[in-house]
């Protein structure tokens, strides 16, 4: 099972072979489209910008809750949401106008304005640069803290999730490999999932992988300045 089917069966879209999903001790399978909606808000990988307005766009998320006209509260949400995450200035803007980071705020607002109890975002920085990728977690840390939203999400950069991360959960080979705080990863951890050499630096209380330099042979550079670990598969 990779990463995203495995938050695919945690929201309902994909049923699991085995196991169970709950939330508040609630089974999802349960559960109609609507009602898990209520209950868990979805960001995914991949999503088109579309030729609506930045405010229509956020105000889709209320569906959940909408019957078969707005109310005053759907209104108010959108409004406060779309002001809270930066992007008061563009709400009239068409989505297909406005930048990769500034697009990714309009997915995770819309997430906000369903108000569920569980936020999972499948990669939420995987396309953006090094600036935007640090302003999107930056906005999701301090929005979800604010709220005290539960929050489920996938990332490649080790160090990023490492840095917004409460706890961490490594996947290999389709199966959990291991679990817990961001204190868990050292270079035995990094060599056994990803095997790499690497050093791990304590900075400010929150560990920093660096590659060693006796793996440059196996890094090849991307276009933003990032390296990864080609042969390994780190993304």
């Amino acid at each position: 099972m990779g990463k995203t089917t495995l938050l695919k069966c945690m929201c309902g879209i994909l049923r699991p072979d085995s196991g169970m999903v709950s939330v508040d001790e609630e089974e999802v399978k349960g559960l109609s489209r609507m009602e898990v909606a209520r209950r868990i808000s979805y960001v995914p990988q991949r999503s088109s910008a579309t030729r609506t307005t930045v405010f229509d766009s956020v105000l889709i998320g209320r569906r959940p809750h909408m019957s078969w006209s707005l109310t005053k509260k759907d209104m108010a949400v959108t409004r406060d949401v779309i002001r809270a995450v930066g992007l008061g200035d563009l709400a009239m803007r068409n989505v297909d106008e406005i930048s990769g980071g500034e697009f990714q705020k309009v997915q995770i607002a819309r997430a906000m304005v369903q108000e569920a109890k569980v936020l999972v975002l499948d990669e939420p920085t995987s396309s953006l640069d090094v600036a935007n990728q640090h302003m999107v977690m930056r906005l999701l840390v301090d929005t979800v803290r604010e709220r005290r939203i539960c929050t489920i999400m996938t990332m490649h950069d080790i160090n990023l999730a490492a840095y917004c991360s409460d706890e961490l959960l490594f996947m290999k080979g389709g199966r959990i490999f291991a679990r817990g705080p961001p204190s868990i990863i050292d270079a035995k951890l990094i060599r056994e999932v990803y095997g790499m050499e690497a050093k791990v630096i304590n900075h400010d209380g929150v560990p920093l992988v660096v590659p060693s330099l006796g793996d440059a042979h196996a890094l090849r550079h991307m276009d933003d300045g990032r390296a990864v670990p080609h042969e390994h598969g780190l993304k």
